[in-house]
C-alpha cells in the first residue's frame, strides 16, 4: 500500500504507528463519539480505531447512532479493558471488524489489527459488487439495494426522517428485444439507467431488480409530496426517446412509491408496495418505435452514454 491509510483514533494514549511495517498510518485523534461523529460527517476515513478505558462502554457504542455509517465506510477497531464476548459478538455483528482486549493492543497490535481489518474489508467490498452488481447496467442488484435499505432503516429509526421507495417499471423492452437483439435491449436499458441517475442527488440510490425493473431509494424526503414530485420528474424523463441502433425509441413508464414512515418501516414491505403500486398503474408514454433516424446523422441531444 502505497497511499497512507487515515485512521480516526477515539482514545486518551494515541499509539505511535509511524514506524510500523503495516503502515503508513496517518492518526486523527479524537475525544469522544461525538467528534467521531463530525469527523466522519466532514470527510472518509479508511479506519476508525475506538479505545475505550470502561468495558461498559462497548455497550454504548452497539448504541451508537452513527455506528451503520461509520462500519459501511470505514474498518472499524474497538479496544476495551476485558470486554465480554457478549458486547464483542453484538458489536461483531453489527459490523465491527474486531475488539481487542487493552492488555493486547500495544502500538504494534494496533497497526496489525487495523491493517488486517482494512484488507478484509476490500476484500469484502469486492465481493459484495462482484455478487450483487446487475452487469447489464453496472447498478446495485436486489441483494445490495436491500442491504442499502437496510442500513438506511436502521439509520432512520435512531435518526427519525421520511425516505422514499419508488419502483420504476418499463414497458415495450421485450418487442425492442424481439426485433432488434438482446444488446440492445441492454443498451437502452443502461441509457434509461443513467437517465434515472442523472435526475437525483448524489445521496440517492438507483437499483436494477429486474430485466424491465428499476428501484430508486430516496434517502430523505421533506414531506410525502416530495416524493411524488421526483417520481412524475423521472416519468417525465424516461418518456423522451432514446436512440439505439439508428433508431429513436420510446418506452412506456409506471412508477410506485412506497414511504418510510407511513407504508411501512421495514425493507420488504416498502419495496413490496411500491412494486404492487407500480404493476398495478397504466404506463404513460409509448412503448413503441418513435421514429426511424438517419444511421449517419447527428446524435440525438437526449442520446446518454
Amino acid at each position: 500500500m502505497n497511499e497512507p491509510i487515515q485512521m480516526l483514533y477515539l482514545g486518551a494514549d494515541v499509539p505511535d504507528l509511524g514506524t510500523s511495517a503495516y503502515g503508513p498510518f496517518v492518526v486523527h485523534p479524537v475525544e469522544d463519539l461525538a467528534q467521531l461523529e463530525v469527523a466522519l460527517a466532514q470527510a472518509p476515513y479508511d479506519a476508525i480505531v475506538a479505545a475505550f478505558d470502561d468495558p461498559r462502554s462497548l455497550y454504548s457504542l452497539a448504541l451508537w447512532p452513527a455506528l451503520p455509517r461509520a462500519v459501511l465506510d470505514s474498518a472499524f477497531v474497538a479496544v476495551a479493558p476485558e470486554p465480554e464476548v457478549g458486547d464483542v459478538l453484538r458489536l461483531v455483528h453489527l459490523g465491527v471488524q474486531d475488539v481487542l482486549p487493552r492488555r493486547e493492543a500495544g502500538a504494534d497490535a494496533v497497526a496489525r489489527c487495523v491493517r488486517l481489518a482494512l484488507e478484509r474489508k476490500r476484500v469484502e467490498r469486492a465481493a459484495r459488487r462482484a455478487y450483487a452488481t446487475d452487469l447489464a447496467t453496472g447498478l446495485p442488484n436486489h441483494a445490495q439495494l436491500m442491504e442499502h435499505l437496510t442500513h438506511l432503516l436502521a439509520l432512520r429509526e435512531r435518526e427519525p426522517a421520511a425516505m422514499g421507495v419508488l419502483a420504476v417499471r418499463l414497458q415495450g423492452l421485450s418487442g425492442i428485444e424481439s426485433r432488434l437483439g438482446a444488446e440492445a435491449a441492454n443498451v437502452l436499458r443502461r441509457k434509461a439507467a443513467v437517465r434515472l441517475r442523472s435526475g437525483l442527488r448524489a445521496s440517492d440510490v438507483v437499483a436494477s431488480v429486474g430485466s424491465d425493473c428499476f428501484v430508486v431509494m430516496l434517502a430523505w424526503i421533506d414531506e410525502q409530496s416530495a416524493a411524488e414530485g421526483v417520481s412524475a420528474k423521472l416519468a417525465l424523463a424516461l418518456q423522451r426517446p432514446f436512440t439505439v441502433a439508428g433508431e429513436e425509441l420510446g418506452l412506456g413508464v409506471s412508477i410506485g412509491i412506497g414511504q418510510y414512515p407511513a407504508h411501512g418501516k421495514d425493507a420488504d414491505t416498502l419495496l413490496r408496495r411500491a412494486l404492487a403500486q407500480a404493476g398495478g398503474v397504466a404506463a404513460v408514454g409509448s412503448a413503441n418505435r418513435a421514429r426511424r433516424t438517419e444511421r449517419h446523422g447527428p446524435p440525438a441531444a437526449n442520446d446518454e452514454g
